[in-house]
């Protein structure tokens, strides 16, 4: 049952004056729930719990908090078919995506609980001397304090209210204030729901979690400037990233921002491999582009080629593959109209349709496009460089190799960077395979950018605008890295140490005595 309320810790509380409710983009009409904006006192409620709550929950063991994740987890499948059904309402997508969401988002939580019942995630560090003028010193990873997070609008579940950034945050210690995404606030109230029954059955701290409504930026804008907050995670716009980066420096006490915005995830196109796998290229291309209506951070929007009459064939047929797939719908209205004005703005920069879809499809479908534009036009003008945030692509045909890789080097920072070729022309393009790396957090070959794996190999994130902080990821466990600080320790009692830090007890720690490194295994 959706109430519209908002969790203030353990409770529901609905006080605010002003409303609003999700949207069916399938329908194009409102959904029948009405959400509850949260009032200023209960916003102040919320993040009070969550500072007291972290007295308490930062000394919770970790084994303890293992059980806490899993318990969400559990919550969240007991939810069943009413989830699925509210999360297809408010997104536009099907109910077999839902299913996927929710297994990775329960995925994730169990995978975080693995990771604290391990232990080697706090990086415990001990050097001891037997020279008495050198000091112990003792070193881990803490928590750094109560976090925001911000829902994102293209994963309801996995990128939002119990997503990574929350069961990161959780995980690590750290209380977690969720500013839900107005388009999905429903989804985002039965998750939350699952996470508050896991807190009272698990004896975690009132405040804890907390789920705040609201259909503007001004809930955004008092969270992350609040004192009691020590970060934020956020999923979305290179407008709303940078906004969030720029009022949380502008703060007495300047805290991080983890945000993962915008990208375009270049794709190298080598000419050998190309030729050898045109039709596979072109059928691989088409399904990532328009996969999920292109809502997707990592969807391939720009395909770097050398000019020849193989670059236009493979335009001609990806193009015509793309234009021949029935559209989807898109997450919203605002989303569709923002798609529309994104692929009019890049032909009026003198961009060409390559190829688009001609039939007649329902509001709110993203019907697809394919673009294509000159190296020397695309260097000229940086406009050509903006994400499209739907199925679009912009095939650009470079004169040379070192245009191409005049281009690469120019490209703002991206998620992905792929290269399809063979292992020769690796070899010999090693220059291309240098600068593409310089500019990307992962390199794909031979792949799709599409598709981000949860394991702990996996690097989401890149130089900016595509992330906030290039040294951290946002999806796998290694996201637990952003919530944490070091601290160290010097001459202390061994019975008042961390436990992690204890002579006993300390559990797979690099260890320095006298200056030779060596690790403690866990058995």
């Amino acid at each position: 049952m959706i109430t519209g309320k908002n969790f203030i810790g353990n409770e529901l509380i609905g006080n605010g004056k002003v409303t609003f409710k999700t949207y069916d983009p399938v329908l194009n009409k409102e959904n029948e729930w009405t959400f509850i904006e949260v009032s200023d006192d209960e916003l102040q409620r919320a993040v009070q719990l969550a500072n007291v709550a972290f007295e308490v929950y930062r000394n919770v063991s970790g084994d303890q908090r293992a059980v806490f994740l899993e318990q969400i987890a559990d919550e969240i499948e007991t939810l069943g078919g009413e989830l699925l059904n509210v999360f297809s309402k408010e997104s536009g997508l099907p109910t077999e995506r839902a299913r996927v969401e929710r297994s990775r988002t329960t995925g994730q939580l169990r995978k975080f609980a693995e990771l604290l019942k391990e232990g080697s995630w706090v990086d415990a560090r001990i050097n001891t001397s037997t020279d008495a003028s050198t000091p112990d010193l003792r070193k881990l990873n803490i928590p750094i304090g109560p976090i925001v997070v911000f829902g994102a609008s293209n994963f309801p579940l996995a990128y939002s209210t119990a997503g990574g950034d929350t069961a990161s945050a959780l995980a690590a210690g750290c209380p977690v204030i969720v500013k839900s995404h107005p388009m999905h606030a429903g989804t985002g109230e039965m998750v939350a729901s699952a996470v508050v029954k896991a807190a009272k059955k698990t004896n975690m701290p009132n405040g804890v979690f907390s789920n705040l409504n609201s259909s503007g930026i001004d809930v955004g804008v008092k969270l992350v400037s609040h004192p009691y907050v020590k970060g934020v995670g956020f999923t979305g716009s290179i407008n709303g990233g940078r906004a969030l980066m720029d009022l949380a420096a502008k703060r007495d006490e300047p805290i991080p921002v983890f945000a993962e915005m915008g990208s375009i995830n270049p794709v190298v196109l080598l000419p050998k491999y190309l030729q050898e796998n045109l039709s596979e290229v072109v059928e691989m291309y088409a399904n990532s582009i328009t996969q999920g209506a292109g809502q997707f951070c990592t969807n391939p929007g720009l395909l770097l080629g050398l000019k020849s009459d193989l670059i236009d064939q493979f335009a001609i047929q990806l193009g015509q593959e793309v234009a021949s797939k029935e559209p989807v719908c898109m997450l919203h209205p605002t989303i569709h109209n923002n798609f529309e004005k994104g692929k009019k703005n890049a032909l009026n920069e003198n961009a060409s349709v390559v190829a688009k879809y001609e039939g007649q499809s329902n509001s709110n479908c993203g019907e697809a496009l394919i673009a294509t534009v000159s190296g020397a036009e695309f260097l000229q003008n940086t406009k050509l460089h903006h994400e499209v945030f739907g199925p679009f692509s912009m095939i650009v045909k470079c004169e040379s190799i070192s245009q191409l890789e005049e281009i690469i080097a120019k490209l703002e920072g991206q998620l992905t960077g792929t290269i399809l070729a063979t292992e020769d022309e690796l070899i010999s393009n090693n220059s291309v395979v240098d600068k593409l790396r310089n500019r990307v957090g992962r390199m794909i070959w031979n792949g799709v950018p599409t598709g981000v794996q949860v394991n702990p190999s996996m690097m989401h994130g890149g130089p900016y605008p595509a992330s906030s902080d290039v040294r951290y990821t946002a999806v796998g466990v290694d996201g637990i890295k952003r919530w944490v600080r070091p601290a160290a320790f010097q001459n202390w009692p061994d019975q008042l140490l961390p436990i992690e830090l204890q002579n006993e007890n300390a559990l797979g720690i690099l260890r320095m005595v006298n200056g030779e490194f060596s690790r403690k295994s866990i058995n």
